[in-house]
């Protein structure tokens, strides 16, 4: 049914993976699915951000980033399970589902929070939006 899962995973909030990955793990061995663990990091290169960050900043970002998220798939995700390291730069909804169209994913498997705050009244939570405007399969886990 599914043959590739999308799990967004912010490395710095536990909450943003701890119930989602066994649902994700569990999926991808029923099906024998791939599993694509993408972060999103904030766009540096933009001139109004990039203007307060060293020059070679984002690259740095990047590899750092990178190698906390092999750290985190080598820590959590079985080897049997074909993983996909992804990371990518902007607004976190609008990433996922960029990264989800470009690598045809099947299903995206994401947490809900449960912490409201402002802003998200206002903007609306990322799964929300990835709800709204992805084409395909999304499953939220409370």
């Amino acid at each position: 049914m599914y043959h590739k899962i999308l799990l967004p995973v912010d490395l710095n909030e536990e909450s943003s993976w701890a119930k989602a990955l066994p649902t994700a793990i569990k999926l991808c061995q029923t099906f024998d699915a791939s599993l694509h663990v993408v972060t999103v990091m904030p766009d540096f290169k933009m001139p109004m951000v990039g203007a307060y960050f060293p020059k070679d900043f984002s690259q740095k970002a990047h590899e750092a980033v990178k190698e906390a998220q092999h750290d985190f798939i080598q820590k959590h995700v079985p080897e049997t399970i074909s993983t996909q390291s992804v990371i990518v730069d902007g607004s976190p909804w609008e990433a996922i589902i960029k990264v989800g169209k470009r690598l045809d994913i099947d299903l995206i498997v994401m947490a809900s929070h449960t912490k409201r705050k402002f802003v998200d009244y206002v903007l609306g939570p990322n799964a929300e939006h990835v709800v709204h405007h992805a084409k395909m399969s999304v499953m939220i886990v409370r």
